[in-house]
């Protein structure tokens, strides 16, 4: 969705939604491995080229594994989780910036009592997600906190 010049702002409603922003299903790859998460499209204009969109996953939730050959910048919104980026996984919190560099696999897991919600800065035209292999999935589980991480297991 472009902003209308004519609508410059977008108020915020209650529960994480914004006003004229349609909260749609995560993905639709029904090939894509996820679990409680919505998107909202909060920003799109092509003379920018960037996109900036607001995740939100239920508690128990996680995002699709995944890697692209773009860029993101993830800002922590609401409520903690954790999140692997590469081969580290770590604790997130309100705040936290989290970069993803290209061609990195990622997830995110809402492991608190509450959601925990993301905005995502990222290119508008971006390449499709890939989702990994057994053997990806094996390189990733050499790692002993990733592989925790793969089977819903996060550290303290």
């Amino acid at each position: 969705m472009t902003t209308d010049a004519n609508e410059p702002i977008r108020k915020a409603q209650d529960d994480f939604r914004w006003e004229g922003v349609e909260a749609r299903p995560y993905k639709e790859d029904e090939r894509a491995l996820f679990k409680a998460v919505t998107r909202q499209i909060l920003f799109s204009d092509p003379a920018l080229d960037g996109e900036l969109r607001y995740f939100e996953v239920a508690p128990g939730g996680f995002s699709t594994l995944e890697r692209h050959e773009h860029v993101h910048a993830v800002i922590i919104f609401r409520g903690c989780g954790h999140c692997l980026v590469g081969d580290v996984v770590r604790r997130v919190g309100e705040r936290d910036l989290v970069f993803i560099p290209p061609m990195t696999w990622h997830q995110f897991r809402a492991t608190g009592d509450a959601p925990l919600g993301f905005l995502c800065l990222v290119n508008a035209r971006r390449d499709k997600p890939q989702l990994p292999t057994a053997d990806d999935l094996a390189a990733l589980a050499e790692t002993p906190e990733v592989a925790a991480f793969l089977r819903g297991e996060t550290p303290d």
